[in-house]
């Protein structure tokens, strides 16, 4: 306040001493400042000085100039300065006679300013001339701010309560309109009752002393209790909404914690996971590298076994029908034995009538046997200590998936319990919320239509979604049988190859037979050997079946994974639709219940993407196994082959052998 009055005593060429005594002493409370010169007699000069103080010299909560004599000069300076200050709430001109220029600066005053609350013009003559009324009322309709305004012994006539009228059509911050002792009449009493069924925001409105008709009055009066109910009730919905907002914000913080504890625990999980995923890889990879090397003793022993074979089979080829007994063998592991056994029979009862004959031959060949005999041995009890260790990989192998298992259903419970909770939280706001929102939903038809939109982009996010996921569930198919017609491809040919390859060595046979009658004395002995080895054979070969159909559960489980993963994407398309018709149950519930679908909406996109990643994962995974596939049959096609190449070199040995025997050079003196 002593600013204010140094101020003045600076920019006022002529001081009045009646205004510097009554700013020495400050009035209102402390903090709410009050500039106070009711009935003072202000000069001119004294309007411009304080004009030019009041946008920001001190900060007056209130300013009363009521009974001033203010000219219109004055009045005209004052208000262009209080257009610009921010801090004064109420202003009082009663009673200082303002007429068409004080008209005009209160309409650019209620334009301009945003701060006055409270206005009050008692004792004035605003309404004398209508063209400063109408511009008056026109600041009025676009002031927003002003809430209780006296117009009180201001010579209003009908016309200017018709100006008013529209203004308060336009107006929604006035509450308290007060129009008493005026000259307002039945025309202007219509026109303020006409106005109030826009003017939902106006609780009183005095018409005393106007000659306004009782029933216009006593409408007036009845629009005036609308609207204070409306008031209360529109209070009361806001009390509500602040506290239902309050609410949901605290729930969705707790919300918010307990989905971020879930998302570290399932990261844990994860990590676990992967863990263990890296650890039973790397015992894969052992284990593999373990397989490839018996693989590799497995193709020694099968070399060894072809070159018994092939012995067998020159032997053998000297025999009527000898290369349908072969074809079989190839063709079928399982019928080879029973016919090699017939054809033995066969051959005993041959021998027995020539073994007085070949007793010398059959001495020499001994010692060779003997000498196979010992190798086979040596050879059988290295397929046993294989057979031990492929025993303990497989144990291992049963050991670590079961260990896989567990901590797959470990973690699949944990979800599951985790969404219960999440669900049976989600229920009780809900019933909560729904008991008190159907209070309001007379009131906020508005809010239903913003939300019905919200909605509606909600569904068609779904649906997006659920393209694609249909897409990449139609690639991964697509992918699936490509791969499938590759490996039918590559079956087929590795077939046509086997089928060539046994008609070119059945071709061999049919020349071969004609020195059967040469080797007959070697395979009384040498089947014996060739038939421990067949089931030495015999037995690499169920083995070889059975990691074949480990392979098989390896794909099915695959295969039941990508399904428990497609049945979890269903439960969540579910449990999101359960939520979005959770929300269009709650749509009156506005902004507090928007940011919630906001947060179902990242929620639903998180989910999501988690979802792609491990179907692409699972994808990867699949690849992988089917390139393993192919190795696979790439080796046992390779394997093959090379038994073929070592099949026809012991055959041309053994006839080597034969010719260079005494065998042979009986035959030839024949």
């Amino acid at each position: 306040m002593e600013e204010f009055r140094r101020g003045y005593a600076r920019l006022c060429p002529a001081p009045q001493g009646s205004v510097l005594n009554r700013l020495r002493d400050p009035a209102g409370p402390p903090g709410r400042p009050r500039l106070d010169l009711t009935a003072l007699g202000l000069s001119l000069e004294t309007c411009g000085a304080i004009g030019r103080l009041l946008p920001g010299a001190a900060a007056f909560a209130e300013v009363a100039l009521g009974d001033c004599g203010l000219s219109e000069e004055g009045a005209k300076l004052l208000l262009h300065g209080l257009c610009s200050n921010t801090t004064v709430k109420s202003l009082d001109l009663k009673g200082n006679n303002l007429r068409t220029m004080g008209a005009e600066a209160l309409g650019k005053l209620l334009r301009q300013n945003k701060s006055i609350r409270s206005l009050i013009l008692e004792w004035n003559s605003l309404g004398v001339w209508e063209e400063a009324f109408s511009f008056f009322c026109q600041g009025l309709g676009a002031n927003n701010v002003l809430q209780r305004l006296d117009l009180r012994n201001n010579q209003i006539n009908h016309q200017g309560a018709a100006e008013l009228a529209m203004a308060l059509k336009q107006n929604t911050s006035l509450q308290e309109l007060d129009l008493r002792w005026n000259n307002i009449g039945l025309l202007g009493g219509r026109a303020l009752l006409n106005s109030l069924h826009s003017n939902k925001t106006l609780k009183r409105l005095e018409l005393a002393g106007n000659n306004v008709p009782s029933d216009i009055l006593k409408a007036v009066e009845q629009a005036m209790d609308h609207n204070q109910d409306r008031q209360t009730i529109l209070n009361e919905t806001q009390n509500r909404m602040s506290i239902l907002s309050k609410e949901v914000l605290s729930l969705k913080g707790e919300k918010t914690k307990q989905f971020l504890d879930l998302m570290d625990t399932i990261d844990k999980q994860r990590e676990e996971i992967a863990r263990s995923g890296r650890m039973s890889t790397a015992r894969v990879t052992q284990l593999q590298e373990a397989l490839d090397e018996q693989h590799s003793i497995m193709n020694a022993l099968k070399a060894k076994l072809q070159m018994t074979e092939a012995a067998l089979a020159l032997s053998e080829q000297k025999v009527h029908g000898l290369g349908e007994l072969l074809n079989a063998t190839k063709q079928e592991q399982t019928s080879m034995a029973e016919r090699h056994f017939a054809e033995l029979q066969q051959q005993k009862q041959e021998g027995a009538d020539r073994e007085g004959k070949l007793m010398r031959d059959l001495s020499a060949a001994s010692d060779k046997n003997l000498l196979l005999r010992n190798q086979v041995d040596e050879l059988e009890k290295k397929c046993k200590v294989q057979q031990d260790q492929l025993f303990q990989v497989k144990q291992d192998l049963t050991n670590t998936t079961a260990e896989l298992k567990l901590r797959a259903a470990q973690a699949e419970e944990r979800l599951e319990m985790e969404k219960r909770r999440f669900k049976q939280s989600l229920e009780d706001m809900e019933s909560l919320r729904l008991k008190e929102v159907d209070h309001m939903a007379q009131h906020i038809e508005a809010s239903e239509r913003s939300m019905q939109d919200r909605i509606q982009r909600l569904e068609a996010i779904r649906i997006a979604l659920e393209e694609e996921l249909s897409q990449v569930k139609a690639a991964a198919l697509t992918e699936r049988g490509q791969a499938e017609e590759e490996l039918m491809k590559v079956r087929s040919q590795a077939r046509l190859e086997e089928q060539q390859r046994l008609e070119h060595l059945e071709e061999k046979l049919r020349l071969m037979t004609e020195s059967r009658d040469e080797a007959q004395n070697c395979c009384l002995k040498q089947k014996q050997m060739v038939a421990d080895a067949q089931a030495k054979a015999s037995q690499l070969s169920l083995h070889n079946d059975g990691l074949r159909r480990r392979l098989e559960q390896l794909q099915q489980d695959l295969n039941s994974k990508e399904e428990e993963k497609v049945t979890e994407v269903n439960k969540v398309r579910v449990e999101l639709q359960e939520q979005i018709g959770h929300l269009q149950a709650e749509r009156t519930a506005q902004e507090g219940l928007r940011e919630k679908i906001a947060a179902l909406e990242r929620q639903l996109k998180a989910l999501s993407s988690n979802h792609r990643e491990a179907l692409l994962d699972k994808e990867s995974e699949i690849s992988m196994l089917l390139e393993k596939l192919r190795t696979k049959e790439a080796d046992i096609s390779r394997m093959r082959e090379e038994e073929a190449q070592r099949a026809s070199f012991l055959q041309n040995a053994i006839m080597a052998y034969v010719q260079g025997s005494p065998l042979g050079t009986l035959s030839s003196r024949k």
